[in-house]
């Protein structure tokens, strides 16, 4: 078993680190035999979607050394991906969207042929029959049916996204409220799902 942390934040203190590493935690604890690994978005070289990105459509063993250089990173991070049953997500608001480190990655792993392709029925994901668990901090509230669910373009984005390439089966955990005097409240009830999350997919796993 291996799980897949993903932190994004820029701030080394940031809610959704302390969030993923509880969450890292909880799994290694359910699993004590299953191996963690762990990208940190904000000190990895992402390199931005150039011209070069055609090489995405060139059969491999035509690319040339350059290509293979630019292409270097999103490989190493698809990889990641399909190694992992697991993958844990931070994912900070910014701006009612998410991070600049965590749209880069997006941009590396949705990628013709590695991870998505098209048949006749369109586009089809290709990581499957993984879990994903975005852990989302935000300063305030975004729930259905309220007057600022409209401006969250984070959720449904990554949402989408994340569907587009295989990965549907998605929990969101959310420690919202985290500019306003409800935060120590919203990040205990975070933990707690945290923690009843991976102790439950454990005992589906023993029983499967």
């Amino acid at each position: 078993m291996k799980l897949l942390r993903i932190d994004s934040s820029a701030r080394t203190a940031s809610v959704t680190r302390q969030l993923t590493a509880r969450a890292a935690k909880e799994w290694k604890e359910n699993y004590p035999d299953g191996d963690v690994i762990h990208r940190d978005l904000a000190a990895t070289q992402l390199p931005p979607i150039t011209d070069d990105w055609s090489a995405t459509h060139i059969e491999t063993s035509e690319l040339t050394p350059a290509q293979r250089s630019y292409l270097s990173t999103s490989d190493r991070l698809i990889e990641e991906l399909r190694a992992a049953d697991t993958i844990v997500i931070g994912a900070p608001m910014y701006n009612f969207s998410v991070s600049s480190p965590l749209k880069a990655w997006i941009d590396q792993i949705v990628r013709l042929g590695k991870t998505f392709s098209y048949g006749p029925n369109g586009p089809r994901g290709l990581l499957e029959r993984k879990k994903v668990v975005v852990i989302t901090a935000r300063g305030g509230a975004y729930e259905k049916g309220t007057p600022t669910e409209a401006f969250d373009f984070q959720v449904p984005y990554l949402r989408h996204v994340l569907g587009f390439i295989g990965l549907t089966d998605v929990t969101f955990i959310y420690a919202d409220h985290q500019s306003r005097e409800q935060a120590a409240a919203a990040l205990k009830f975070a933990v707690e799902r945290i923690t009843g999350l991976f102790a439950d997919q454990n005992r589906q796993a023993v029983a499967y």
